[in-house]
């Protein structure tokens, strides 16, 4: 879809001294970045200048994407089956309703929250109102679904979860794509990446200590991910975006093109695109029901889950740490981003294989250790892909809130199907789990294809 290539320009007020080494000047980055020149935006935008960044930044970076993973992973990880187990027992398919409801209004909106992103000013900046607010949506969101008397009000409340914590994770990625220069991609995607694998273990084994208590299920993870989000902008504020310049009014039209872009124009970031879209949608096949999954496989009741996936999740946050930053860090020393993808999807199909085959528990740790190994090589390394073939960096509001499709998508329409494909060929209780994770398989093989024989502009 064609956009308007002049929409605005950025500019920041003159800087002031920083107080600290580390800190942030109202208009600009902190002072313990090096200068790098960037290139011209591809379409006449004025993007601010990307500046290598320093070792503080990026631990408050991780701190922030650590606290938003937290807080709408374990949902989605456990405590919505859990919530749902209780409202309506034996009704698995209700959790792919309510998941599969929430990311589809988040999907709706997103484009339009990273358009006015693009374009708001305010003393803290352009993506931290948004930070803020939907944190707060977010919170009280989880108090909502903990409280909620039928599945129905869990679907209502948990679609404002949704759209809260994605939109304060979204403005994470958003500031990342508008400060970290290309030679660092690669190992800062992966280091954020760490924090997500790590996020839902530990929020998951939280929940769990709580579990006597729906309400502390919810809140205590959702509380201390909020927390650790709120501290970044506390500790490294974004700086004033008021003398941002708006060269052409907002119309009509330019908020239907945010929905969208030109595949011709922008071949690589289009085939990057199907190619996250691909991936995760095999990655979504494996995870939605991945609560009931071990509870069958395990023969174990509900409750009893998080326990083991705790467990399971402990032993693989290793292997997603090692992935995640052995890929970024190589794919940036070597100049090589697609290998690594075509790799992470491979190494994903050997683990989806050894799960959909697997009733005892080495067999289920071996394959979901796989598979986080699989999933930290290839998100931080795509996402290194996706920060190298945006159209505009100066739009990356609303070009992420676009990439975003490619995982919200997969993710509001795999709890869909995968209800349809777990009833295959089931002629008792159990539910056909091993059709479910092959084709979780085979779907990432070929998303990781895509990328690796389509892009060109990235080696």
């Amino acid at each position: 879809m064609p956009h308007n290539d002049r929409d605005i320009s950025v500019a920041g007020p003159p800087p002031t001294e920083s107080a600290k080494d580390g800190g942030e000047e109202p208009g600009g980055p902190p002072k313990d970045e090096q200068e790098e020149p960037a290139g011209p935006p591809a379409s006449g935008i004025e993007a601010p200048p990307l500046k290598r960044i320093g070792a503080g930044y990026i631990a408050w970076m991780m701190i922030a994407n650590f606290g938003a993973s937290l807080a709408l992973m374990v949902p989605l990880s456990y405590s919505l089956a859990l919530r749902i187990s209780d409202l309506a027992p034996g009704r698995e398919e209700l959790l792919g309703y309510v998941t599969g409801s929430a990311q589809f209004v988040y999907l709706v909106i997103s484009p339009l929250i990273g358009f006015w992103s693009d374009r708001t000013r305010s003393r803290l900046g352009r993506r931290t109102p948004y930070l803020i607010v939907g944190t707060v949506l977010g919170v009280v969101a989880l108090f909502g679904i903990a409280n909620a008397p039928t599945v129905l009000l869990v679907g209502l409340a948990w679609a404002v979860g949704m759209v809260g914590w994605s939109t304060a994770g979204q403005a994470i990625q958003n500031i990342q794509a508008d400060r970290v220069p290309e030679e660092q991609r690669g190992r800062i995607s992966a280091m954020t990446g760490v924090t997500s694998q790590i996020a839902p273990v530990i929020g998951i084994g939280i929940a769990y200590a709580v579990a006597s208590s729906t309400l502390l299920v919810f809140l205590v993870p959702g509380v201390l991910g909020a927390a650790l989000l709120l501290l970044f902008p506390v500790f490294k504020p974004e700086g004033d975006s008021r003398a941002l310049v708006h060269t052409s009014a907002v119309t009509l039209r330019g908020l239907v093109a945010s929905y969208g872009f030109d595949p011709r124009k922008y071949p690589d970031f289009g085939w990057n695109w199907l190619g996250r879209f691909v991936f995760f949608m095999g990655l979504y096949f494996n995870t939605t029901f991945g609560t009931f999954f071990y509870a069958q496989r395990l023969d174990l009741p509900i409750k009893e889950v998080a326990g083991v996936v705790a467990s399971i999740g402990t032993i693989g946050v290793l292997a997603a740490a090692g992935g995640a930053i052995g890929g970024g860090f190589l794919s940036d020393k070597l100049g090589r981003r697609k290998l690594f993808t075509l790799i992470g999807s491979a190494i994903f199909v050997a683990g989806a294989v050894i799960e959909a085959f697997a009733y005892s528990l080495p067999q289920l740790i071996v394959g979901a250790v796989l598979m986080q190994l699989a999933i930290a090589v290839f998100s931080a390394v795509d996402q290194a892909i996706v920060f190298a073939v945006l159209p505009d960096r100066a739009q990356a509001g609303r070009y992420l809130a676009v990439v975003a499709f490619a995982q919200k998508i997969p993710s509001a329409i795999a709890p869909l199907i995968a209800p349809l494909i777990i009833t295959i060929g089931v002629t008792g209780g159990d539910k056909n789990y091993t059709q479910l994770y092959l084709s979780g398989a085979v779907l990432a093989l070929i998303g990781g294809l895509i990328i690796k024989l389509k892009v060109t502009s990235v080696r």
